[in-house]
């Protein structure tokens, strides 16, 4: 089963892919609520290259690696990678108010689909208020 969320990001198409695809900015955004965060993030933006990302609850609780490789890349709209035995698409298109950003992505077994929808779209509503705090930059 696949699941899609998706957001419009008032930020030039740059901006918004500046945001997604830099260990900075990631670590920046990837969380899905305050008591979380992500403590490291590397990006070898090329087909065949590898994402990693680390997200730890602020109380050290506990924490997850989440990682890939990268399958199909086309700068400034598309984004597919493979984690696992899961297949990711990020879509970036350039609508009349904004950049809609919309992720497709294969459901896992352990979780509820709403969970994963509404985790998933828990980040890329951070991902949007980071992108557009960030514009100018």
């Amino acid at each position: 089963m696949k699941i899609t969320v998706e957001t419009v990001v008032k930020a030039p198409i740059e901006t918004v892919w500046r945001c997604w695809t830099t260990p900075e900015d990631i670590m920046a955004w990837n969380a899905a609520s305050d008591d979380w965060h992500t403590t490291a993030a590397s990006v070898d933006l090329r087909e065949g290259g590898s994402f990693t990302s680390r997200m730890e609850a602020k109380d050290g609780s506990m924490g997850f690696d989440f990682a890939g490789t990268y399958t199909r890349i086309e700068p400034m709209r598309l984004i597919e990678a493979a984690f696992g035995d899961r297949n990711l698409s990020v879509e970036f298109e350039e609508t009349g108010t904004g950049i809609r950003v919309r992720e497709t992505f294969d459901a896992e077994n352990e979780y509820p689909e709403d969970m994963q929808r509404q985790g998933w779209q828990a980040i890329l509503d951070s991902f949007k208020r980071h992108a557009e705090a960030t514009r100018g930059r």
